[in-house]
Order: structure tokens, then sequence, then C-alpha cells
């Protein structure tokens, strides 16, 4: 298959949440604006009957083979059957598709690292309903580390809306834990994943790292903490060493008002609210989640599984939408094709 034609792989996510009803409406939207051709791996008939709850009128096919999934992509939304087993009801998720929601994953995984899909697309899940199906993991982007063969902290998280772009040292563990977990080598292995993948996925040559503290006013010179002192600062210089454009550790309150933004192309900050909070307060709508440091390109809405809109049809498709398009431009650069 041509590289340029190979689908983008779009996950099962957790059936019982608002991952069918945007994968519906993503693929609707093709009538009025540019998607990217995609192909779900997920149940044909959760897909149907989620469809019908909501009213929505698409054809949907399910095929045996990847390369199908372009050529069908104008009149119907293909689907690599992966069964679900149980009942799914919207809105009531349950560990009888845990199962299901975790072959997806290492189904689309395994078809980008195989050539047959050009970038993996996660549709959201939730971990809690994981976790009590056995999923060892603490959650999509440790997870997927662990498919491509990588180490966890290889794996870097990305929150994109256009130019807007944060990336979290650590990522989901309890707050108590990012202290202890915060390393010199951890925080330069981060700034170097991240402008390294800045120039290959978006053609930005020499990103502006700018660096957050972890204390409170960037610790006031050891006043409200020493990690500035012993762990950041000696990461930054490390980095710098390394030809990176990286500043800081800055303040994390003064960091993201509309000014302060213009000064740098990504933040990198110490613990997952510190980055997450403000982007998602900025761009919830059209914020993207991608992953760094993989053998494959991976985006994916930067929301959650929002079972209280499952099957309602107030689920907004768009975070979605720009989760594929990204995907689809981040390939095209990878590729030598902007």
């Amino acid at each position: 298959m041509d590289r340029v034609d190979r689908p983008l792989a779009l996950t099962l996510g957790d059936p019982a949440g608002i991952g069918p009803d945007i994968t519906l409406l993503a693929y609707q939207a093709r009538a009025t604006e540019p998607i990217p051709p995609f192909m779900l791996l997920g149940d044909p008939d959760v897909l149907a009957a989620r469809a019908r709850s909501l009213g929505v009128a698409v054809d949907i096919v399910a095929i045996g083979d990847p390369a199908a999934a372009t050529r069908l992509f104008a009149k119907a939304l293909p689907v690599l059957p992966i069964s679900v087993s149980g009942t799914v009801v919207p809105g009531q998720p349950g560990p009888a598709a845990a199962a299901a929601i975790q072959r997806s994953i290492e189904r689309a995984v395994g078809l980008t690292l195989e050539g047959a899909a050009s970038a993996v697309v996660t549709n959201p899940i939730s971990k809690a309903v994981l976790y009590r199906a056995g999923f060892a993991f603490p959650g999509h982007t440790e997870f997927l580390a662990s498919l491509a063969g990588r180490p966890a902290p290889d794996a870097v998280m990305m929150l994109v809306a256009g130019d807007f772009r944060v990336v979290p040292v650590t990522i989901h563990i309890p707050l108590q834990e990012v202290t202890s977990t915060l390393t010199q080598a951890l925080i330069v292995k981060t700034l170097a994943t991240t402008a390294r993948d800045l120039a290959r996925y978006f053609g930005v040559a020499r990103p502006r790292v700018a660096v957050t503290g972890l204390n409170p006013h960037a610790g006031e010179d050891g006043a409200m903490g020493r990690e500035e002192i012993d762990i950041i600062i000696p990461a930054i210089e490390a980095a710098r060493g390394q030809g990176l454009n990286v500043t800081g550790p800055h303040p994390a309150d003064t960091l993201f008002h509309a000014e302060a933004r213009k000064t740098y192309d990504v933040v990198v900050a110490m613990y997952h609210d510190q980055a997450l909070i403000p982007f998602k307060t900025l761009a919830f709508e059209e914020g993207v989640n991608t992953t760094l440091g993989l053998p494959f390109v991976r985006t994916s809405p930067d929301h959650g599984t929002a079972f209280a809109l499952a099957g309602t049809g107030k689920a907004s498709p768009r975070s979605l939408i720009e989760a594929l398009r990204l995907a689809d431009a981040m390939r095209a650069h990878a590729e030598g094709r902007p």
C-alpha cells in the first residue's frame, strides 16, 4: 500500500463512553471539512447501535484488510472488527469490555508498526475500568511505550492546540511521589525528546523550550524548596550543553498568559496538573494529546470518556477531529511531505 494511502488506526476506547459518539460525528464531519481517512478498530454492532440511539445516519462497513479502509472511506465508515463482550449500555461502563479495549490498542499499534496504518489515534479510555480487569499500566502513554518496546520514560506526553504546547515531565503518579521521581536525567531526557520530535513532526527546527519550576515562584532561590537548585537548574544547564534552546526555571503561575505564550514553542512542566490545568482551561475543545518518543505517531482527544454524555448527542467531536488531523500532519512532516 502506498504510504500516503494508509488509513489512520482509530481505537475503540471505552464503548460505554463517548468514543462511539465522537467517532460517528467525526466521520460525519467529512461532509463539511477535511477529515483524513481512518478506520475504527472496534465492534461494528456497538457502533451501529450508538448511531441508532443518536439518530445519526452513517453507513458502517466491516473490513478484513486495512487496505480497504481508504478506498471505502468516502462512502462508509470502515471498521476492523474487534468484538466487545456483553451488552454495552451508554454511560454504564463495566470490566467486560476491558479485553476489547486493550486488544484495540494493541492491534492499532501492531498495524502501524507493520506499515498497514499510518498512525494511531486513541479514543478515551477509563483507567479505573481497565484496572479492575488487571490492566498493569498507569495510562495510555505507558502502555503504548510498552507495546513499542520502549521504557516508560522514553514516552513523552505533549498536549497541543495550534502553536500552544505543554509537556509534563512526570505524568500518572500521585502528587506526593513527584519530588522523589524528578531527576536531572529524567528532565534532560524529556527536554531532548521534546525538542527532537518538535523538529521531526512539527517542523520547529530549534524549539524554544520554557521549563517551569516545581515550587511556588520557582522556589524563590531555595526559600520555598531546593528542587530548582538541586535538580531543575542542573538539568537545564545540561540540556543547554546539548545545544537545546532552554530557559527557566520559570514560575508556573506566570507562564501561560497570552504575552508569555509568545516567548516559547513549548512548556515543559514538572507534573501532570501543572501542565494540563492551564492547557485545558485555555484549549479544552481543540486540544490534542500526542505521545512523543515512540516509533510511530500517536494522538488522542485531550478529554476523557464523559460517561454522562454518552448516547445523549451532546458530546463534541472537535478534539477527536483535531487529533485525526494532527496525526495526519505529524505523519506528513515525518515523511517529508509538509
